[in-house]
Formats: C-alpha cells, sequence, structure tokens
C-alpha cells in the first residue's frame, strides 16, 4: 500500500470514528433530555404523552391530599391547573402556595403521575422556570379579561 493511500484510509478511519463516538453522545443526550411545560402548555397538548417531562408552578392552595405515602396536589400558573399524584417523601421545605417542579409522565386520566417532586430552596426562591410560567400566565390573564 502506498504513504498516500495509508494517509486516506487513515483519514477516513479517523472519520468513521468520530461520526460514531458523535452519534452516541447524541443518543445519550436526547435519551437523558427533559423539557419543561407548564399547565397552560400541557392543557393545550404541547406535551409528550409518553416521555417524561417537568411540569412547573405553584402548589394551589388547599389542594395537597395525602394518602399515606401519596400526595396528590394541583400544579398552577394561575391560568391552569394539573392535578399531580407523587409517591414518596416530599421535600421538606414543598408548601401550598410556594413553586414547585415535578418531573415524572402524563397519567392515562391527564393527571401528571410525578417521579421526582423539587422545592424551592429559601424564602424568595422560585424556579426560574417556574417563575417566568407564572409571570408569563398572569400576564395572559391580564391582556384577557
Amino acid at each position: 500500500m502506498k504513504p498516500r493511500h495509508k494517509r486516506i484510509a487513515l483519514i477516513v478511519g479517523g472519520l468513521v470514528s468520530l461520526g460514531i463516538a458523535a452519534t452516541l453522545v447524541l443518543s445519550s443526550f436526547q435519551s437523558n433530555l427533559v423539557f419543561f411545560f407548564t399547565p397552560t402548555q400541557i392543557a393545550a397538548g404541547e406535551a409528550p404523552k409518553e416521555r417524561p417531562f417537568r411540569v412547573g408552578g405553584l402548589v394551589k392552595s388547599g389542594s395537597l391530599q395525602r394518602d399515606g405515602i401519596t400526595a396528590h396536589f394541583v400544579v398552577t400558573d394561575t391560568a391552569k391547573d394539573i392535578p399531580v399524584s407523587y409517591t414518596g417523601i416530599l421535600p421538606d421545605l414543598f408548601r401550598e402556595g410556594k413553586g414547585v417542579v415535578a418531573q415524572g409522565k402524563l397519567g392515562a386520566d391527564g393527571g401528571f403521575v410525578a417521579s421526582e417532586v423539587l422545592a424551592k430552596h429559601d424564602e424568595n426562591y422560585m424556579p426560574p422556570e417556574a417563575k417566568h410560567a407564572v409571570d408569563q400566565a398572569q400576564n395572559t390573564a391580564k391582556t384577557l379579561k
């Protein structure tokens, strides 16, 4: 084999290896990608039906009900509400009227079945996605009035 052919073979082999590595990285990234949706977007049908995603907003006051280790509550962005059920221990900072982000899937009944619940970490904090969703819903509600 001539040196020229060896160089071409090495370049082609390197490009193939790079392509395989890029494909593996992108497929791993795609399988771990979790999108954020507001209750308004979920009600509009924008959320995926079979994939996990995050929903965020405020825990509606008076909506928290506990059934043993399962908690049922409503997440709102002040425009739309979505019922959430979560089996597990809620974070210590989880409260009604405070910001929350839940990760999970839509159930068959249209409710959200959470696998993880994240709560704010101090009195002035709300997850940025949830804060933006609440602000956007409040602005939309004001323009509709």
